[in-house]
């Protein structure tokens, strides 16, 4: 009988934990049927009639609703895959994913952690030290201090050499949590304390640093992949300069804003960083580019990214069997940067007011999506989206010949899209779609506010 784990002469895990919830849990029980693989869920109270956990061939009750009492609950999962036979744990995104004491955790229990080592994931997560790495591999970061700051007057020293404006930054901060711009030294001393006691409160680490602001940037990321047996090879960029409070909202690639001569600079560059620090599995090497056309690393992503559907639709691949082969010892399975499909879009769907970008949980009473797009989803019509986790409800991904088919096909799946009982952002998302300076994608990290503030 034909075993659909057996692929490229390596047999991968009978069984994988997933230590998320909603639509990633889902994205990845998809593959995993697909590879013939079982399935464990985790959940919360919260979640016990969510979809995930119908989905998978067992659950686990991991805690309460708080995260800090279930799905950051090291314990909690780590017995989960234990009792139910685990060979491996897939952390999806957010929660545990970055946690280089929880990869560690499953190293001793005899699990594998599906992806990269402990101390990969601790000097990444890092940033100071990303820094340093980057500058050792000659990979360029936007100028700052190389070292914390932990001192205001230590600030207000480096700031002058520094120059304004510039970015007070947590040194353990993702997901742009604990950042601040500050214009003036006066702004410096109102806001050195209050960003160092934001990182303490969601990273339970206040060290600091200040990088100089980049004027009109754009965030640009490349998607890597690299093996134990010494492969590496990247999959393209993403630009992801959409953001609302320096969080993401719409991504597309092939970047409106890079030529070819700036795409094989900047690829070249993240290939060069992930090699020179060990990088094994799959990860996102993030960059911050001028208006002049130089670039800057800006942190690396270890994990699978919410926005890695883009990178799918492009290329053809599943990045989450790339992840499990990669963990089970396979060689990547190409060498070389396959050719690009077309183009690509996606748009994160939050329960929040569209206007003032706040949670809106409730229950959602009546649910359609579009067709003729990719739709990853954690909810259904009854689904209750709580305000214990992250707001983020859907993944709209639309995929065309060209940049200008790509956006038609999301400006119309938004407008058939209907979620009702709770308030979405689908209408800020249409907004986005239809805006002159996105459409030229002549746009930059100032989008969503000059959209505000009627400048857009």
């Amino acid at each position: 009988m034909y075993d659909r784990r057996r692929r490229f002469g390596t047999v991968t895990f009978r069984k994988i934990l997933v230590a998320n919830r909603g639509e990633i849990a889902r994205r990845i029980f998809r593959t995993c049927r697909t590879m013939g693989i079982q399935t464990v869920a985790v959940y919360s109270e919260a979640d016990k009639g969510a979809v995930h956990v119908r989905e998978a061939d067992e659950a686990v009750y991991i805690g309460p609703p708080p995260a800090a009492q279930s799905y950051l609950n090291m314990d909690a999962v780590i017995r989960a895959a234990k009792e139910t036979g685990a060979e491996a744990v897939h952390p999806g995104y957010g929660f545990l994913s970055e946690n280089g004491d929880f990869a560690e955790r499953c190293q001793r229990e005899g699990l594998v952690f599906i992806g990269p080592s402990p101390e990969v994931i601790r000097a990444m997560g890092s940033k100071i030290e990303a820094r340093r790495r980057m500058q050792a591999a000659g990979v360029p970061v936007v100028p700052g201090t190389e070292r914390p700051v932990d001192t205001l007057e230590e600030a207000m020293e480096a700031a002058e050499g520094i120059g304004y404006p510039l970015m007070v930054k947590a040194s353990a901060g993702g997901g742009g949590i604990g950042m601040s711009r500050v214009e003036t030294p006066e702004e410096l001393k109102k806001t050195f304390e209050s960003t160092r006691a934001r990182a303490v409160n969601f990273f339970g680490d206040g060290a600091l640093f200040l990088e100089k602001w980049v004027e009109g940037p754009r965030h640009i990321e490349v998607q890597v992949a690299a093996d134990a047996h010494g492969n590496a090879v990247h999959l393209f960029e993403r630009e992801c300069s959409v953001q609302r409070r320096h969080q993401k909202v719409v991504e597309e690639s092939p970047s409106p804003f890079l030529n070819d001569t700036m795409r094989e600079r900047l690829t070249a560059a993240a290939l060069r960083g992930a090699t020179a620090i060990g990088y094994r599995n799959l990860g996102t090497m993030e960059f911050l580019f001028d208006a002049k056309g130089n670039f800057y690393f800006l942190e690396m992503n270890t994990r699978l990214q919410v926005e890695h559907p883009v990178t799918e639709l492009i290329t053809g691949l599943d990045l989450v069997e790339w992840q499990i082969r990669i963990a089970a010892g396979e060689r990547l399975p190409v060498l070389e940067t396959p050719a690009r499909r077309g183009a690509a879009v996606e748009c994160r769907v939050y329960a929040e007011d569209p206007v003032r970008f706040l949670p809106s949980p409730g229950t959602i009473t009546a649910l359609a999506w579009p067709e003729g797009v990719r739709v990853d989803t954690g909810v259904e019509q009854g689904s209750a989206v709580t305000p214990f986790y992250d707001p983020m409800i859907a993944k709209i991904i639309a995929h065309g010949s060209t940049r200008e088919e790509a956006l038609a096909r999301m400006e119309r799946a938004l407008s058939e899209t209907r979620i009702e009982g709770i308030k979405t952002n689908l209408p800020f998302l249409l907004e986005v779609m239809r805006n002159p300076e996105f459409r030229r994608g002549s746009y930059d990290t100032g989008l969503v506010q000059n959209m505000q503030n009627g400048k857009a």
